[in-house]
Formats: structure tokens, sequence, C-alpha cells
């Protein structure tokens, strides 16, 4: 039951996993990465800016979290269409339009709230935000599965790439919510806000110019290209199995965003939110490094059993805790759970799905988090005003709990296409792999 990778070059076994090195020597890896980097920050810095300025302007958590998962739900039901259709039409096609509706939508966000108007309009400038937000790691994540392709180690770069992508997303969550708690508590309420729609806006564009490394769309016609470009991503069981188990990310996320500025103002210290999740998103980001660099001999479907049994231990001992110390501690545990689990889900989406369908794939998985996030918020805003920041805390309990059952009940929908086993095929090589 352990997981073994064989490959084959011109008759040579494979040595271990490549390390993130050779990954970056991908040519043209460089010129989608660095524009990508600034385009994804909206998911690490919307919902925080969100809270803080709504709960500034209005001086309610819950409807701070209201506004906040307004959003999240938006971009969740967005965010597979907008995959679907980059699949389909190319990804410049979909980006151009969609950063500058975010950033339009953002400022309306920023100018109502500000002019204290009332919660329905927020709410309705809150739909085209989210649904605007642009899906910019699920497409780098498709980018690097196109360029490795072109590689003689395709099979054993992907791994290296899904983690890298991981790291990549959490170094997002490192900088993104301190910097945006940081400009809303020390320059203006909004800043946070309009710093996140400058960097969609500037790095979206950019990165929507790179057009030679975007993977060549599904509506493109090719040799031997029947209709599977027209399939959804979501038909494959295994992607609804991820996509479910997921949505106890999400519940991570926005519980402990909302719960750590819950708790923050109860001590007196605001300024203090920012680091404890810098430093929970950091325990996530350490985990992805080291995760990717090592060569298991265990398989992602038990992986991502094992981060979310992890992160589900650590979940429950966050309710009863007091200290700023002990929340640090935790919170750097409870990081170092995640990034297993979101690297091994990613990288199960290569062996269950065409790759016409990937970009989607990954979105529903994108989406999932954003949906467990927006439901999350709005929980943990609604606990955190009636019964205090400890209350709030549960909602990351809940949501793991419930993944972690789903996982264990459905976790044979992950075994990928075209396998009674495990067998995965990539191109130029033989992986052999036992799925568990």
């Amino acid at each position: 039951m352990s997981h073994t990778v064989e490959t084959e070059t011109a008759g040579e076994p494979a040595t271990a996993r490549p390390g993130y090195g050779q990954l970056l020597r991908t040519p043209r890896a460089w010129t989608f990465l660095v524009p990508g980097f600034a385009a994804r920050q909206p998911f690490a810095m919307l919902t925080i800016g969100i809270v803080l300025l709504v709960q500034h302007t209005t001086g309610s958590y819950g409807t701070a979290g209201a506004v906040a998962a307004v959003t999240g739900v938006a971009m969740a039901l967005f965010a597979p269409q907008s995959g679907k259709l980059a699949d389909r039409f190319g990804q410049a096609t979909v980006l151009v339009p969609g950063v500058l509706v975010h950033a339009a939508s953002v400022a309306a966000l920023i100018v109502l709230a500000l002019a204290g108007a009332p919660l329905w309009a927020l709410f309705a400038a809150a739909v085209p935000t989210g649904a605007s937000v642009p899906q910019v790691g699920p497409m780098v994540r498709a980018r690097w599965v196109t360029a490795l392709t072109r590689s003689p180690r395709a099979a054993a770069l992907l791994p290296t790439a899904a983690a890298f992508e991981s790291v990549t997303d959490e170094f997002t969550f490192v900088i993104g919510p301190v910097l945006a708690t940081a400009l809303s508590t020390s320059v203006h309420p909004a800043a946070g806000l309009a710093a996140e729609a400058g960097l969609t806006l500037v790095g979206g564009l950019v990165f929507a110019a790179r057009r030679a490394t975007q993977p060549r769309p599904a509506g493109t016609p090719t040799e031997g290209r029947g209709s599977e470009g027209r399939s959804s991503a979501l038909a494959v069981p295994g992607v609804r199995v991820l996509a479910v188990s997921f949505l106890g990310i999400g519940a991570v996320f926005g519980g402990m965003q909302v719960s750590l500025t819950a708790f923050a103002q109860e001590i007196g210290d605001s300024g203090v939110n920012g680091p404890l999740y810098g430093i929970f998103a950091a325990g996530n980001m350490l985990s992805g490094l080291v995760f990717g660099a090592v060569t298991w001999k265990t398989g992602p479907r038990r992986r991502l059993v094992l981060g979310y049994t992890g992160l589900t231990l650590v979940s429950a001992t966050l309710w009863a805790v007091h200290s700023v110390p002990l929340f640090a501690v935790l919170g750097l545990l409870a990081g170092l759970c995640i990034a297993p689990a979101l690297i091994s889900g990613y990288t199960l989406i290569d062996a269950l799905v065409e790759s016409s369908a990937r970009t989607e794939a990954f979105t529903w998985l994108t989406g999932a988090v954003a949906l467990g996030q927006a439901a999350a918020v709005t929980a943990a805003g609604q606990l955190a005003d009636t019964h205090g920041a400890r209350a709030g805390f549960l909602v990351p309990l809940a949501g793991t709990g419930l993944a972690l059952a789903v996982l264990l009940s459905l976790q044979s929908r992950l075994l990928p296409r075209g396998s009674g086993r495990g067998t995965v095929r990539a191109i130029g090589h033989r992986e052999t792999a036992a799925v568990d």
C-alpha cells in the first residue's frame, strides 16, 4: 500500500524527485510566475480587507462577515465557470475583462462602505467583486502542466510544481493579510482593499499578456480531439469529493481571519491580528516547502487524510486558548497541516481530470475554499458578536471535522481515471503508484 514512483528514460531508473531549482529552470516559467504572484493577491487580501473596512464603518463583525461572505459565495459560484471559459477560449480572453471588472467593483464597494450605504447596497457591490476575482492560481497551475509536458522528467516534476504552487499560495497568505491589516489600521480603513485592487489590475494584465505560456484553448481544433474539451470537470466523482473536502480548508481560513480579528479587539491590541494570521500562513508555507522537497512513499490519498486528521485535532483546541503566544503556536501547527492537504488534492487532480478541463477542475477546488471561507466568515462573525471570539474558533473545527468524515467515507472515488488501482501515464515516462 505504499507509493512508489518508477520512471524510465532510455532504460535508466529514476532518481529522487527533482528539486525546486530544476523546476524553476523550466523555460519561460518566470514570465508567468512573477505577474501571477501579484495577480493572485485577492484571495489573501480581499476577505480581511472587507472585514476591516465594513467593521470600521458599521461597528459589527456580523455585518462585516456577511458582506465578505457574499463576496466569497459569488466567487465560489463564478470561479468554475471562469475556469471552464479559460479552458475553452484561452486564459487571456477571460482574464483581461475580469480584472477590469474586479477593480471597478472594489472601488464601488469602498465608496459605498465609506458613505454609510445600506447593507443591500454593500451586498450589491460585493457580488461582482467576488464574481470577478481572477482565478490566477489555477491558471498558473495549468501553465505549469503545459510547460512541463516538454520536459523529459515531466512525471517527476509535476508533484514538485504542485508543492511550489501551494507554497506560493501560502506566501501570499503570509504577506497579504499582514499587508491589508497594516494598511487598513495605520493608513486608512479602505487602504487594504485599494491595494488589493491595484495589485490585481496590474498583475492580471501583465499575466494575461504572457500568451505564449498559456495552455492551448480547448476550442482550438487539434488532431484527434473529440468532444472532451466540452466535458465538465465536476462530472468526475473524485473532483466532487475533493471540492467538498476543500470546504474544510476554507472554513479554517475564514474562521481564523474573523476570530483572530475579534480576539485582537477583545484584548485591546488590534495590531496583533496581522502577525498572528501571518504565523498561521507561515506554517502552511514552511510545510509546503518541506512537503514538496520530499519523495513520499505514501500515496496522495493517504497524505490527504493525514493532513485533515492533524488539522481537525489542532482546530479542536483553538476555542480554549486565551493568550497570544499559545495562539501563535497553535496557528503555526494548523498551518503545518494545511499544506499536505492542499498539495495532495491538487496532485490528485492531474490524475483524475483530462487536460481540456484541468483549469476548471482547479477552480472548483479554489471555489470550494472560497465557499467554505464565506460560510465560515459569516458563522464566525455571528458567533463572535454574540458569544465572543472564542466561539468563533468552533467554526474551523466543524468545517474540518465534516471534511474529514467525507474523505474517510468516499476516498475510494479518488482513484485515477482509467485505472483500477493506480497506474498513471505521463508523457515519456511510466509512473506506477499505489494511490493509497
